[in-house]
């Protein structure tokens, strides 16, 4: 790949995270000074007007019916880092951290791999894990057990049967590619199934899934349930959207988890669902 434009930074953000995004974007000025960092609003009401935004493109877009549009988000961010002249976009979720490297590794891996959808490793940092300089981090580098982490340089094309796998907390691809993708189906609202479909539709274009070692991004601490019983009629609800699109459920570990407390069920033409009462 030729680079020509910038790359450019693209996440989503909400109240909830804003404490998370401040070090983000402390992070991507202190490695990359010239990235761009375009940050999409996901409350009803608009970003606050806080200097630690002020040279970021900020996006609004507002809750559906069924809550926060991640996947509308995705796109009215990718939309603009276009228009922008991005040639590489870097997606990142607000509560992550990238590492000294990430930029630079994912630049690297879209030279070699124009075409794919590129994910780097993820480390979830412990409770208590307040520093996030670049000697903290390395100290702290423990890739998350659930995808490939090859060593730092390395490229490994993933096998189709590892799209599931996919996460949105971390990926990077070229404008080129973003346009083969389609983007993101908007139709998910709410948490969950939205980054498993955006993979299966890759998939399905025969875009190639790339797991890029040494693009380092940190997830910092809060407070989380597994499994997320706050989201659970998210869920099913995008559960039902995705296995509608797919012919199979998503999130099949988090549905075990909530049969096995007793509150949803598989009907007999195979729906998940809400028990009675």
């Amino acid at each position: 790949m030729t680079v020509t434009g910038p790359t450019i930074a693209v996440t989503l953000c909400s109240a909830a995270r804003l404490d998370h995004l401040l070090p983000q974007r402390e992070a991507l000025a202190r490695l990359r000074p010239s990235v761009p960092h375009v940050v999409v609003w996901l409350d009803d009401e608009p970003a606050p007007g806080i200097p630690e935004l002020a040279d970021a493109h900020v996006l609004h877009v507002p809750p559906g019916p069924d809550g926060l549009r991640l996947a509308a988000g995705r796109n009215a961010g990718a939309e603009r880092a276009l228009a922008l002249g991005a040639s590489l976009v870097v997606f990142l979720d607000a509560d992550c951290v990238p590492g000294p490297e990430l930029v630079a590794r994912y630049e690297d891996a879209a030279r070699s791999h124009p075409d794919a959808l590129l994910c780097g490793p993820v480390t979830y940092l412990p409770e208590g894990h307040g520093a996030l300089d670049e000697t903290s981090l390395a100290a702290a580098t423990r890739p998350h057990a659930a995808r490939p982490s090859p060593g730092v340089g390395e490229t490994v094309v993933a096998a189709p049967d590892e799209y599931p796998l996919f996460w949105s907390l971390s990926f990077a691809l070229t404008a080129a590619t973003w346009a083969r993708s389609g983007g993101f189906e908007p139709g998910y609202e709410g948490y969950g199934g939205e980054d498993t479909d955006f993979a299966y539709t890759a998939r399905s274009r025969g875009l190639p899934l790339v797991w890029v070692g040494g693009a380092h991004a940190y997830h910092q601490w809060h407070p989380t349930s597994s499994p997320p019983w706050q989201h659970l009629d998210d869920i099913l609800r995008n559960g039902r959207r995705f296995a509608a699109r797919w012919g199979e459920w998503p999130m099949t570990g988090w549905l075990e988890a909530f049969r096995e407390g007793g509150v949803v069920r598989v009907s007999e033409d195979g729906v998940w669902e809400r028990t009675a009462g």
